[in-house]
């Protein structure tokens, strides 16, 4: 599934279907080329972005989790092979952006935490630290969000952060990504690569 990736450094995007990687993908870089669809699954490989001239590309994985109409077998299979594809090649990946339903991920936790189980959005983030992977989570779909604040600090709670969530902001990014409102984001980004010594790349986001 996952061959003949380019070889280049790279950001990627991770997270359940449906929470709008391909829609920050398009807003990330300028482009809508990216396969997108209303059912879940629909991208079920990598799709690169990268420039002919620099060294560098965003790569979107395929939606994890659990996918309307998509067998239990197929769902780990598609999860296994992120999760081997992001260690395989985590010495090139400078920075991931961990995309979440910001109304939605903190009942999706819940919903899925239990004494034998870890949701797979906690575990995606426990797995980035691991490897050692400067991560941002992208809190998307802001704009459907009331108690913001809130929110955003159950969030850091369910991953391990101490609220408030403005601590982290080089963690926890709200973004509306169908609104173009992707700066926290991006200012998350650009510190994650300066401290890497990449500031080349500020262009990219």
């Amino acid at each position: 599934m996952f061959e003949d990736r380019p070889n280049r450094d790279e950001i990627i995007l991770v997270g359940r279907s449906n929470v709008g990687k391909s829609t920050l993908m398009r807003e990330l870089t300028g482009h809508s080329k990216f396969t997108t669809g209303k059912k879940p699954g629909v991208t079920r490989k990598p799709n690169h972005f990268d420039w002919t001239a620099e060294k560098f590309m965003f790569t979107d994985l395929p939606g994890f989790g659990f996918m309307s109409g998509v067998e239990a077998d197929t769902r780990e299979a598609i999860k296994t092979d992120i999760v081997r594809y992001i260690e395989e090649n985590a010495d090139d990946i400078l920075a991931a952006v961990l995309v979440v339903d910001g109304k939605s991920v903190v009942d999706i936790i819940d919903r899925h935490t239990t004494d034998d189980s870890i949701p797979h959005d906690v575990e995606m983030f426990y797995f980035l630290d691991e490897l050692e992977i400067p991560t941002v989570v992208a809190v998307n779909k802001m704009d459907k969000v009331g108690d913001r604040d809130e929110r955003l600090n159950e969030l850091c709670d369910r991953l391990g952060l101490f609220p408030p969530w403005k601590q982290w902001r080089n963690v926890i990014a709200p973004i509306t990504a169908k609104r173009g409102d992707i700066s926290n984001l991006e200012d998350a980004l650009r510190t994650h690569l300066h401290e890497q010594g990449r500031d080349d790349l500020f262009k990219f986001v």
